[in-house]
């Protein structure tokens, strides 16, 4: 009898599974067709518009898909970071001094070298000191923005002629898909993937796997840090110059980006390397498309938040989101 009610369990346990791998399915695609059905409703309420208006709306997607990058690494081991504006500002304002008195690479160098500092602070404040993510870069976020507009109190802080010789999309396009390209792999393909998306579903299951969590948070910060502070790079060639306004929102961007993309907000296992690309075409063209319309920004805000909560509600883990570190 035993046997019998067991073999009659078990279509029902197999139809669930169908179901649980049809709506995981669902919601990974859901993204993509967001994006395309965006993109195509926006196309039709801007008559063309959109198709027209294609290449200076992905002029503004370089800088946001390099940050996110570090902040994607963040999030995938369920952490999460409110500082990339003000790593963005300061950085720029390094890259422009540094491009007076040295040469441009040595520019980038610079601030690449911004970002990562301040990725170790970060790093420090919330691994060593045992901080939570979101308060530690809440605070140096602020810090850091004051510290900005102080540097800019008096004039914009302007660099050198030569880096807006640098404003190409050949440029751009190339560095951007040179820098997701190495992201990709070593997310995919190496070790460093694998560590993270194991402290993301679980820190303390992964210290027992021999993986080093503390060493590997705080390299993840600074990591992200020089990938905001090269990103700065691509943002201070548009014109030439930063001003205290540098960075600003960078950091809510890149996170409605990232959950528009599918995102999990707390990391781990569910995490994929096209939750960056996907979200910043669907963040770009979302605000591209709003204000091709003609839209006050009080009511693209609006329209955004929107967005970004229905987004939150279908993607959110309910069971894991309370871990967030």
């Amino acid at each position: 009898m035993t046997d019998t009610k067991e073999i009659s369990k078990s279509p029902k346990l197999s139809d669930e599974q169908k179901k649980l791998a049809m709506a995981k399915n669902i919601r990974a695609a859901l993204p993509i067709v967001g994006l395309v059905f965006i993109f195509i409703l926006f196309n039709i309420l801007t008559k063309g518009g959109m198709v027209s208006g294609l290449s200076l709306a992905l002029s503004q997607v370089y800088v946001i898909l390099i940050a996110s990058m570090g902040v994607f690494f963040i999030m995938t081991m369920g952490g999460l970071d409110f500082s990339q504006g003000s790593i963005m500002g300061l950085a720029s304002i390094a890259v422009c001094m540094a491009s007076k008195s040295m040469s441009v690479p040595m520019a980038i160098l610079c601030g690449i070298l911004t970002g990562a500092v301040i990725g170790s602070i970060n790093g420090f404040f919330h691994v060593v000191l045992k901080i939570k993510s979101f308060i530690v870069t809440i605070c140096t976020m602020f810090l850091f923005r004051g510290l900005i507009k102080f540097l800019t109190s008096k004039a914009p802080v302007g660099g050198a002629a030569k880096l807006m010789d640098y404003d190409t999309m050949q440029l751009k396009l190339g560095v951007t898909i040179a820098v997701l390209i190495v992201g990709f792999v070593a997310f995919n393909f190496t070790r460093f993937g694998i560590d993270l998306k194991a402290i993301g579903a679980g820190e303390l299951a992964a210290k027992f796997a021999g993986i080093r969590t503390d060493r590997m948070k705080f390299l993840i910060y600074v990591l992200s840090g020089a990938i905001t502070g090269f990103a700065a790079f691509i943002n201070v060639i548009k014109v030439g110059s930063v001003t205290s306004s540098g960075g600003n929102q960078l950091e809510t961007q890149i996170l409605i980006a990232l959950v528009l993309g599918g995102m999990p907000i707390s990391g781990g296992a569910k995490v994929r390397f096209m939750n960056i690309i996907v979200g910043s075409l669907l963040y770009i063209v979302l605000s591209s498309g709003l204000r091709i319309m003609g839209l006050d920004t009080q009511t693209m805000q609006l329209i955004q938040g929107i967005v970004f909560l229905v987004f939150v509600a279908v993607f959110a883990d309910r069971q894991s989101i309370q871990v967030i570190k």
